[in-house]
């Protein structure tokens, strides 16, 4: 590793992992041509970067969608609000140090109200005990860490540690980000974080792959951001699991990377393992402009390895599980929403719609950045748009807010004179940071229960999402469309082919955004925000107080008491969607997640009851009455009963939060019995010692009544593949036996009956 400050460009010049990356690079060709023979056929982009990560050398090829595999990624990186919890378990494991590069992207505490400046500055203070604890611990455990301001996690790792071929895990939903750069980046839970911390194997259920061919070029209004919503479109919300998407063509490699790293980024919404392409000129481009060339001549060294082999391009129906093509040269700009980021429109459709659907027509707020869309192309695209309103005489009928994605492209937009232009039509920066995007925004309207609508660049739109209102419509579209938006601020506005009255009354129309991939004169910054760790953290005093309401010490969860499972209430039977927003909010309660207790008052508070439509009202089969879902469980927990959720599919969508699988542990949920799963989700569970359960017929989901008793039984034989029992008894003394799956391997069978992933791990190291 090598640092410095070149003072009179003010560029942050450090490069990270070069010698992990030259080892890599030196023996990926044997590994990629070693596992071309062990297939026997061409070998996908995806294919390559998993077996040359295997944690031990394949003595097989491994089947997709049903072999769990053992992975060796390279590094670890993770966000303040999952970090907590992460490092809470890490500290348990009897590790000095992380066996991986990892690092603490201090981003999501930071709540948006102001400015970024007094925004940061209250979440500074706010944040103490918090920051404090992340800084003192990645100190003690030799974890990079990047402060309060430095910017959005997937951004600031796409600017300073992905790289082609690579693979890492991170805690976060949206770490696929890093596939922008070729990097098969995959969102886990802490406790899959802490596994890898600790130098054990990352397993993996090998997964599938959908291919997608991008032919053309991308004209006009049409961005990156709508190559991916026209694929959630196409594969919905979880036609993306257990699946690598990986993108390719001519189409693909014509993408900047900060692009592909938008597509990437938003494949988690389509329930997509990761999402990547592979490396090319662009990729090289901006690894060059942040300061990383010597990274990019190794990559062009083994350049051939870096992507799939030319009989999967010449071929590629013969290679993928599923193939989707887009002609980029007609593809049009897409507008998704509201309530769900796969109800996809084209911009010629949408007006039609909300007008159909009765969706309310008046803009109140756009809102640009994020994680998904906060490049220096995406800035620079709507930058033209907002100086086209200033040389047109129109004015932003809108709010309107920029997101930086870090301190690096906020310095360099404010340099290049962006960051005037959109305070000229009114725009607001806000700090580097989460912010609206996961529910941080302090949002200031008048009626809250007034149906209204917003649309933003950012990735996901499920109620309440934003501003934590469920009367609030949610779109999703481009950076520039949604500027567009926030001149007119009318929903049914179309700058492709409508015209707009300037403030002198004069009908203009808007031209199409310009925009430059990297900027012109490099990228600059005075602090870029990375604090390295101790050379020995030995000495290093990690300081949780025993009376913190932000943090707790966590206790080990209880192992299974060896026999099946009887006598279990129901808790809930959650209908419809059920992500992991609804089992652990964000917003507000993101202060909490370092606290396992106090979060848990959050837990499945915005399921919906299937027998009352109403949230966090559910029945206490103790006492005949209604109340909250914490509380309820908290009741039952107190009384030594045992409860089970019910859901339906697709549970636990979403984030990668792994407190919506450590809450119901906490509050003596034993069970989740859902029509599907989300992969996250599912591992989390498992990981926590939870049963996750899926009905073999999905209409048993009907035969589960509100007054149930349940019993789960098969458990003292409990073994892989071998499905188990449950029996509700109802009121009337009648009964239903029914088949429930599970997808459980041997060694997660053990941490079943260790009463969690961390037990086993510490009895490993204790040895």
């Amino acid at each position: 590793m090598n640092a410095g400050v070149n003072h009179s460009k003010i560029k942050f010049t450090m490069v990270f992992d070069l010698d992990l990356i030259k080892k890599l690079y030196a023996e990926m060709p044997a590994k990629v041509d070693a596992a071309r023979k062990l297939v026997g056929k061409p070998l996908t982009l995806a294919e390559k970067i998993l077996y040359s990560h295997l944690f031990e050398p394949a003595t097989r090829a491994y089947q997709r969608g049903k072999d769990y595999v053992d992975f060796a990624p390279d590094r670890v990186a993770m966000q303040d609000a999952t970090a907590q919890m992460a490092l809470l378990q890490f500290m348990t494991c009897g590790r000095s140090k992380v066996a991986v590069p990892s690092t603490v992207h201090c981003d999501h505490l930071i709540q948006a109200k102001t400015g970024a400046v007094a925004d940061l500055a209250t979440a500074k203070d706010v944040n103490k005990e918090v920051y404090d604890f992340l800084a003192s611990i990645s100190d003690k455990y030799g974890i990079g860490f990047w402060k309060p301001g430095a910017g959005i996690i997937h951004q600031v790792v796409l600017e300073n540690y992905a790289f082609p071929g690579g693979m890492m895990i991170g805690t976060d939903s949206h770490t696929p980000n890093a596939g922008g750069l070729g990097m098969v980046a995959i969102g886990v839970g802490g406790a899959d974080a802490v596994d890898v911390m600790a130098g054990l194997a990352w397993e993996l259920k090998m997964p599938k792959l959908i291919g997608v061919k991008l032919t053309g070029k991308l004209s006009g209004w049409a961005s990156a951001k709508d190559v991916i919503l026209k694929v959630a479109g196409i594969l919905t919300v979880k036609g993306g699991t257990g699946a690598i998407v990986e993108y390719f063509g001519d189409g693909a490699d014509s993408l900047s990377a900060t692009g592909k790293g938008t597509i990437c980024n938003m494949g988690a919404e389509i329930g997509a393992t990761c999402s990547v392409f592979g490396y090319d000129e662009k990729m090289g481009a901006y690894l060059k402009s942040t300061g990383r060339e010597e990274v990019a001549a190794l990559a062009d060294g083994i350049k051939k390895y870096l992507r799939p082999d030319a009989e999967v391009y010449a071929d590629p129906a013969k290679y993928y599980d599923q193939l989707i093509e887009i002609n980029l040269n007609e593809l049009e700009p897409f507008v998704n929403g509201p309530f769900t980021p796969d109800l996809a429109w084209p911009i010629s459709k949408f007006a039609e719609a909300v007008k159909a659907n009765n969706w309310p027509e008046k803009l109140e707020v756009a809102l640009i950045g994020s994680c998904t869309n906060s490049s220096y192309e995406d800035i620079s695209r709507s930058a033209s748009l907002a100086q086209q309103a200033i040389d047109k005489n129109l004015k932003t009928k809108a709010e309107f807010t920029i997101t930086p994605g870090s301190e690096q492209v906020r310095y360099t937009i404010e340099k290049d004179g962006f960051l005037k232009t959109f305070d000229k039509i009114g725009g607001v920066v806000l700090a580097n940071a989460c912010g609206p995007c996961i529910g941080q925004w302090a949002r200031h309207i008048d009626d809250p229960n007034r149906k209204n609508s917003i649309i933003t660049s950012f990735n996901r739109n499920f109620a309440k999402r934003n501003d934590g209102l469920a009367s609030t419509h949610a779109f999703v579209a481009s950076p520039e469309l949604v500027t567009a938006f926030a001149i007119a601020g009318d929903l049914t506005f179309n700058p492709l082919k409508d015209k707009l009255k300037n403030e002198k009354g004069e009908s203009v129309m808007l031209d199409e955004p310009k925009g430059v991939e990297l900027p012109p004169k490099g990228f600059s910054v005075e602090d870029a925000g990375y604090q390295a760790p101790a050379e020995d953290g030995s000495k290093v005093a990690v300081v949780v107080k025993p009376d913190s309401q932000r943090l707790q010490l966590l206790e080990p969860f209880t192992a299974w008491e060896g026999t099946d499972l009887k006598g279990l209430k129901l808790l809930i039977k959650a209908k419809g969607k059920c992500t992991t927003d609804h089992i652990s909010m964000a917003g507000p309660w993101l202060k909490f997640r370092g606290h396992l207790d106090n979060i848990s008052n959050n837990m499945l508070i915005g399921a919906v009851n299937f027998y009352n439509e109403k949230t966090d009202s559910v029945k206490n089969q103790l006492t005949g009455e209604y109340g909250p879902v914490p509380a309820t469980a908290r009741a039952y927990k107190a009384a030594h009963v045992g409860s089970i959720v019910v859901g339906d599919e697709n549970y636990g969508e979403g984030s990668s939060r792994e407190h919506a699988a450590m809450e119901p542990r906490h509050l003596g949920v034993r069970a989740i019995l859902v029509r599907s799963f989300a992969r996250i989700h599912e591992t989390n569970l498992k990981k926590q010692g939870m049963l996750a359960l899926t009905f073999a017929n999905k209409e048993d989901y009907d035969k589960v009544q509100e007054d149930d008793t349940i019993d789960i039984i098969g458990l003292t034989s409990f073994t892989p593949g071998k499905p188990l029992t449950v029996v509700l008894h109802h009121k009337n003394d009648s009964t239903d036996n029914i088949t429930v799956n599970h997808t459980y391997n041997e060694q997660q069978i053990e941490w079943f009956k260790a009463g969690g992933a961390l037990n086993v791990i510490r009895k490993q190291f204790a040895k």
